[in-house]
């Protein structure tokens, strides 16, 4: 069921009408009772019922309508459409008035324990923002459209977390620590494919919490402490092993020293225990000849 706009008329002048029309009947009424001057008169009294009835019905028909807000407007459970005009309006007093905010909300996700990719537990959370753009679908197509949007927020994330590690093992492959950006986009995806027929749109959705579940985190710091230290020995002796490379080319291409091939295998030995050392090297210096 798609939103339908629907014309009101203003409410001020017709407030007017209604004072007017009960001042009117009051007067009828007072006129028909004769007051003890004259007899009364059944006439006057039944139009001062009956103008007083039509006041008061007329008075039924008076809302209003907030900025952002529209009033979903049914008539004996038919969808008759929508009135987004702000301040006092005016319909049929027969038609009943929903009203719905269209204003953007968000909200904080529960922290959800779900297993990522490679099957680790995890606790992640996520802010979402959204906001209702079709009034009909969020009133008749969903029984409550704010708790439906904090569901189907819960089952979205649940979705999007097994569906990347935590971590990136691989170059190339996405992450939800290293990747947010391409994460919350699936993320924003997912939840607008899920709250369409609801009349919502959902602005932007974005991990707010993450993190390895109690009962496995100290062991994944472990690891990624691991990760990281071999990371830097690798790059130490790969640094080393080009600065080894670079001082033997030059000091073959200077000819400063010839050096036989066990002489070349131990410097290169020397060289590596001095570039590859957590700590400062005390090097032995040879005051004799070379052999």
């Amino acid at each position: 069921m798609k939103e339908n706009p629907l014309r009101s008329l203003p409410g001020i002048p017709f407030l007017l009408g209604v004072l007017v029309v009960a001042i009117l009947a009051v007067w009828l009424f007072i006129k028909g009772t004769g007051r003890g001057e004259a007899p009364p008169d059944p006439l006057l009294l039944i139009a001062g019922l009956v103008t007083g009835v039509v006041a008061f019905l007329s008075l039924i028909g008076l809302y209003t309508v907030q900025p952002n807000q529209a009033a979903v407007i049914s008539l004996f459970g038919k969808y008759i459409g929508t009135v987004k005009d702000n301040g006092l309006r005016w319909n049929n007093p027969f038609y009943s008035t929903k009203k719905v905010s269209q204003r953007v909300r968000n909200f904080e996700s529960g922290k959800l324990k779900v297993n990522e990719l490679d099957g680790s537990p995890i606790e992640i959370a996520a802010v979402i923002v959204w906001q209702v753009v079709d009034s009909a679908e969020a009133v008749y197509n969903v029984d409550d459209y704010e708790s439906f949007v904090h569901i189907q927020s819960e089952s979205a994330l649940r979705t999007m977390a097994t569906s990347y590690p935590y971590d990136q093992h691989e170059d190339g492959q996405l992450a939800l620590r290293s990747h947010a950006a391409e994460v919350s986009k699936h993320l924003l995806d997912e939840l607008q494919d899920r709250l369409a027929d609801a009349g919502v749109q959902v602005l932007d959705a974005r991990i707010s919490h993450l993190a390895y579940a109690p009962e496995i985190a100290q062991a994944m710091l472990q690891r990624q402490q691991a990760n990281a230290v071999v990371a830097a020995r690798t790059r130490i002796v790969f640094g080393a092993v080009s600065m080894v490379e670079m001082a033997l080319d030059e000091l073959q291409k200077k000819g400063v020293v010839q050096l036989d091939e066990e002489r070349k295998a131990q410097m290169v030995s020397n060289l590596l225990v001095v570039l590859c050392s957590e700590r400062g090297s005390q090097p032995i210096v040879n005051a004799g000849t070379l052999y």
